[in-house]
């Protein structure tokens, strides 16, 4: 017996290499691999029909807290480890005898909970189930202004703020008796505020520290504004996820004639914060890189930040390219906007828009009319914050789904497995290129033959 009182590893019932049974048995790394295996990564095979770690156990059963803000999206990470658990029915009849795979296999990972208001406008967080020795993962959308609630008569919209709040809540219901509790937040909560300028408020650093101090053992978010902002919980766990390969993958499904090279193909930063996105990218594709800086009449504050005056350019000529502009989020799309026009007016032949969170908070009338105009020719974003349904009847509109690599990382984590080739996709994102590359050269065959 271990020292949490379960089953040890030597008790595991799959058949497997038997020097990795043995070197499991005296604690040495359980990555080590029997050859014939296939692949893995973070200890998950990679194979399109086989999702099961072979030589890792859960933590704990799993239990997906999902929040009303994140609930379509946690419903499709749900089916998807549902998909992965179940896929060798095999290893799961012989994982049945095994104390550490109770409630392996179940039809649902979805926790019953929720967040009631009274009339004066307050909130519980109610679970409804026992979750007694689980590893809870609660997923928030802190961007999902959908929500009412009602508070002295008046019909309220939720904010980032009670989103956070309603998360507190739950977190606050469970951490007495849950084996670890896991934050997923996509969108960071005040990332944006993330540094101070003269007298201001720290609000992420202080939403991170309050986490952990509740008993939150792993926060994970993606395209963070500025990851530095973990350095104000440096002894706890932030993980930031990019979606960089969900992009490709989006933008390959999407336009089928897209050449792959130099002469064809060029990545755009807005503006300097979006650098090491673009140059990621740009690196990845084998592609030149372009940005531009924004320069700003810091005398005036309108709208609480200094106009915009210019966007001046630096790189080489886009004239008869496709760009790819990238950045983390589009709240207005003033900017971005600007910045599209900028490069059609360059002579560029597409315009594609990348951004992980599109929160359109002015509206989508500005996009029609770049659109109509020729400024835009698409733009992507994925499904990890909240959008509009008018958004899905824009033909401009690409969506990049992030579900699966969602479920791979929860996946990972409950089995303590590493996070290293998840964290960095260049491997995804090579293999996808190739095959795309394949793929254009069996298609031009053809059409010469």
């Amino acid at each position: 017996m271990s020292e949490n009182g379960i089953l040890g590893v030597e008790c595991l019932l799959i058949p497997y290499n038997k020097e990795m049974q043995v070197k499991n048995m005296i604690g040495q790394s359980d990555l080590t691999r029997d050859q014939t295996a296939p692949l893995k990564i973070g200890g998950l095979s990679d194979m399109s029909n086989q999702y099961v770690f072979n030589d890792r156990l859960p933590l704990a059963p799993l239990k997906i807290a999902a929040l009303e803000s994140c609930r379509d999206l946690a419903q499709k990470v749900n089916d998807h480890i549902v998909n992965f658990r179940r896929n060798d029915t095999e290893e799961l009849i012989r994982r049945q005898g095994n104390l550490q795979y109770r409630g392996y296999d179940v039809d649902s990972y979805l926790l019953d909970c929720a967040c009631p208001r009274f009339g004066s406008g307050e909130a519980k967080g109610i679970v409804n189930e026992s979750v007694r020795g689980t590893d809870i993962f609660c997923m928030v959308d802190v961007t999902n202004h959908s929500l009412t609630y009602k508070m002295s008569g008046y019909v309220n919209h939720m904010s980032p703020d009670d989103h956070y709040q309603d998360l507190k809540r739950i977190i606050g219901a469970t951490a007495s008796t849950a084996h670890r509790i896991n934050v997923i937040m996509p969108f960071l909560y005040e990332s944006r505020q993330h540094k101070r300028t003269h007298r201001e408020s720290l609000d992420c650093a202080m939403a991170l520290e309050e986490l952990v101090s509740m008993g939150v053992s792993n926060i994970i978010t993606f395209d963070a504004h500025d990851p530095r902002v973990q350095n104000a919980i440096p002894l706890s766990g932030l993980d930031n996820f990019m979606p960089t390969y969900q992009f490709v993958k989006a933008l390959f499904k999407h336009d089928n004639t897209l050449k792959i090279d130099k002469d064809h193909l060029m990545v755009i930063s807005p503006d300097e914060g979006a650098m090491s996105r673009a140059v990621y990218l740009a690196n990845n594709l084998g592609v030149d890189m372009g940005m531009f800086y924004k320069r700003r009449d810091y005398s005036k504050v309108i709208n609480g930040r200094n106009p915009i005056v210019a966007h001046e350019f630096l790189g080489s000529s886009v004239e008869g390219k496709t760009v790819i502009v990238v950045d983390d989020m589009i709240a207005s799309g003033e900017s971005m906007l600007d910045t599209a026009k900028e490069l059609k007016e360059r002579k560029a032949e597409k315009v594609v828009v990348c951004c992980t969170f599109g929160l359109f908070t002015a509206g989508f009338d500005k996009f029609d009319e770049f659109y109509q105009k020729g400024y835009i020719d698409s733009v992507v974003t994925t499904n990890l914050n909240y959008r509009s349904p008018e958004l899905f009847t824009k033909e401009w509109y690409v969506e990049a789904d992030m579900s699966k690599y969602i479920a791979l990382i929860i996946d990972n984590l409950n089995h303590d497995a590493s996070l290293s080739d998840l964290l960095t996709p260049t491997k995804r994102i090579n293999k996808l290129l190739d095959r795309y590359k394949a793929q254009q050269a069996a298609k031009n065959g053809e059409n010469n033959a």
